[in-house]
């Protein structure tokens, strides 16, 4: 979902802490310090002396959004006294899910000057202002249905047929009577019967003889 309408509005940062990172010293702990970038505005933790791979810092930052920039740059550098600060890794931080969603805690991965993986950074971001973006939206919306369904008995969700079933049978049906009970048996085969056209033959069966 894209998120519209931040330009001005303030986001929290809480810089929790880092996990894995890169070593760069060889004989003491490295002190490591967190720099967050934003829209030009940038914000810098607290040294974590001797915090080693694993400094924490819980420090709160508060950016003022701009409409359009959706990220920012995190960095973890190592403080030094007589020389130059070490750099650790950076990282690309997206705004999406905390400015949709209001909420965003993640561990970024960092990677080091060589592309390779330079441990985690850990930021746990607010963003007061989704809830109304998100409500917003919602009293915009169209209704999809103007009431609500009808619901039909039984298991499936379908309209009962336009057909009516066929009616009960309400009385037995009748019981099958024989022909034998409305006309008298007939004998088997039937008798023979003197035809009414032709008399019958002085030979029946056999043709006169030949003179």
């Amino acid at each position: 979902m894209s998120v519209s309408g931040i330009q001005g509005h303030p986001l929290e940062i809480t810089v929790f802490g880092c996990a894995r990172l890169k070593n760069t010293e060889w004989i003491s702990r490295q002190d490591p310090y967190v720099c967050v970038e934003y829209g030009g505005n940038k914000f810098r933790t607290r040294t974590c002396t001797d915090g080693g791979k694993n400094p924490t810092f819980q420090e709160k930052f508060v950016f003022t959004l701009i409409e359009g920039l959706r990220e920012m740059t995190v960095a973890v550098w190592n403080s030094n006294t007589l020389t130059y600060d070490d750099f650790i890794g950076s990282g690309k931080i997206h705004l999406h899910k905390v400015l949709s969603q209001g909420f965003d805690d993640t561990s970024w991965s960092l990677q080091s000057t060589s592309g390779r993986y330079a441990g985690e950074v850990r930021l746990i971001m607010h963003y007061a202002n989704a809830n109304r973006a998100a409500t917003g939206y919602a009293n915009s919306a169209p209704p999809y249905y103007s009431q609500p369904p009808t619901a039909y008995p039984g298991s499936f969700p379908y309209p009962p047929s336009a057909y009516p079933p066929p009616p009960p049978a309400t009385y037995p049906p009748a019981p099958y009577t024989a022909p034998s009970a409305y006309y008298p048996p007939q004998p088997y085969p039937p008798p023979p019967q003197a035809s009414a056209y032709y008399p019958p033959g002085p030979f029946p069966g056999i043709y006169p003889p030949q003179y």
